[in-house]
């Protein structure tokens, strides 16, 4: 008994003075928060309980009040990019005043929660499906070209990573599961390549620090990162989602990953998001651009940072038969006309770095830095970068269709030679037949078939797997077609697991 009398006035003499203050995952140690912006930082303690969040690159104090449901929220203001530094979060009323007046933060106060190793730098959400998720590692059987000597120099203490542990949720949860890192080789082996390669080319050209928040899954549906109010705009999207239909459908399971992997980080303090997915919505082609378009602007609603950068990768070539798919050219051409939908918003064309009989690609290289072009060119404003072209239009001179591109200010040349097998031509009839000539001229393309003396159409690289050869100032251009003739469409049937082989 006298044991136990003892132990309780232990707890009492030795316990914080302070409500102890929970954290999201993602406000930690090695975090990095966006340079010179009001960041967003929140948690949880005692309702009512006042908390004071001290930040030591300015040595200034934030006071708040956690509501009724223990829920707290605070601004504080970031410098130029930099660091290290702590954050401390601190729930004693006693110790407010001499907080506000210290100088560098110490650490070790009772009741408070001290974040170290913190860099002020660039921020980027990462989401999308399996070629997002695919780590440096790659997949069992499926590598990543490049990892070997990538991890023998990816050390950077200012590339930060982190990295949300999968989950599918009917409800909106508060948290995710993960840890920041520094990039070191242990840590790049089981991150994102894709994103890795993308943060690895901002650090490198804007030498500031870069976090990296990776929320993805393998076979993901679009549907399931939206919010279902946003879904009521696509009556072929099932709105009757039940927890059954989570546990079954999990990440293809509509706003299933909104709830489990998105809503616990938006208000994190960012500044863009990239993007890469779109297999698993093949079979489901016909509205896939303006799903996309609906998902980013309640992305943006709900961040309330107005239009952020939004950049994605266009889904690679492969030979989709293998799966029990087809068409996949009609989700690309999807994901091209987003661009025109979604302000503020670039697709990286990946027709060079795809594979025949297999559904990731081994070139993530190529995807990141692909991504980071379009970051650096239309966000950072850094001059002398290449840029994709894209179709414009069509003009028919007698029995030649003459293609032409915007945004071309380099002229177009065919990868491997002087012409190109990927071309097909067509007439009234709508049957196409391959180009017998092909031909560039500046930034024009020239096509003709024998077969067709009244051409009304041109169709570039229009099919499942291809070898993308048509480029311009070292980038690929999209498949394109000149028609807007229907087409039937695919299999609605859901096909092979092929996103999960782990």
């Amino acid at each position: 008994m006298r044991r136990i009398v003892l132990f309780f006035i232990f707890c009492l003499l030795f316990s914080p003075i302070g409500a102890r203050v929970k954290l999201p995952a993602f406000f930690a140690d090695n975090m990095v928060l966006q340079q010179q912006s009001e960041c967003n930082l929140w948690g949880w303690t005692e309702p009512g309980k006042k908390v004071t969040v001290s930040t030591s690159w300015d040595k200034k104090a934030y006071m708040v009040t956690a509501n009724k449901d223990g829920r707290f929220e605070v601004k504080v203001k970031t410098p130029e990019a930099g660091g290290p530094y702590d954050i401390m979060f601190d729930t004693s009323a006693k110790r407010e005043t001499a907080i506000q007046k210290a100088s560098p933060m110490g650490g070790g106060l009772e009741g408070a929660v001290t974040l170290h190793n913190v860099m002020i730098g660039e921020v980027w959400i990462c989401s999308g499906q399996s070629n997002m998720e695919m780590q440096m590692k790659g997949f069992k059987q499926q590598p990543v070209e490049g990892t070997t000597e990538e991890l023998l120099r990816c050390r950077d203490a200012q590339l930060r990573l982190f990295t949300v542990k999968r989950h599918a949720s009917l409800t909106p949860v508060d948290s995710v599961t993960g840890h920041w890192d520094e990039a070191n080789s242990a840590s790049v082996r089981d991150f994102s390549a894709t994103a890795y390669y993308f943060g690895r080319a901002l650090r490198s050209t804007l030498g500031v620090p870069v976090g990296l928040i990776v929320t993805s899954w393998g076979g993901s549906a679009c549907e399931a990162w939206m919010q279902a109010e946003w879904l009521k705009a696509f009556p072929k999207v099932n709105q009757h989602v039940t927890q059954q239909d989570v546990d079954k459908l999990k990440q293809r399971c509509p706003t299933a990953l909104y709830n489990g992997q998105l809503k616990p980080l938006i208000g994190y303090t960012m500044k863009g998001a990239i993007w890469y997915q779109g297999e698993d919505n093949i079979p489901r082609y016909d509205y896939y651009a303006p799903l996309m378009a609906r998902m980013v602007q309640g992305w943006r609603d709900d961040w309330k940072q107005g239009e952020f950068p939004f950049y994605y990768c266009q889904i690679a070539p492969y030979d989709y038969s293998l799966i029990g798919w087809k068409d996949s050219q009609l989700l690309r051409e999807q994901q091209l006309k987003a661009e025109g939908l979604i302000p503020n918003a670039r697709m990286a064309v990946l027709m060079d770095a795809g594979l025949e009989y297999g559904i990731h690609p081994r070139k993530k290289r190529q995807a990141g830095e692909r991504l980071a072009l379009l970051a650096l060119s239309n966000t950072y404003n850094v001059k002398g970068l290449p840029d994709f072209a894209a179709y414009k239009e069509m003009t028919i001179q007698n029995d030649t269709c003459v293609i032409s591109f915007d945004r071309s200010k380099e002229w177009v040349y065919f990868e491997h030679g002087t012409t190109s097998q990927n071309f097909e031509v067509a007439g009234q009839d709508r049957v196409f037949h391959p180009a017998s000539k092909v031909w560039v001229s500046r930034n024009r393309v020239y096509v003709v078939s024998d077969q067709v003396k009244a051409p009304a159409a041109v169709r570039y690289a229009w099919r499942d797997w291809v070898e993308g050869d048509l480029m311009h100032d070292g980038l690929p251009v999209s498949s394109f077609r000149t028609d807007n003739w229907e087409t039937q469409p695919v299999s609605t049937q859901t096909g092979k697991d092929y996103n999960n082989p782990q």
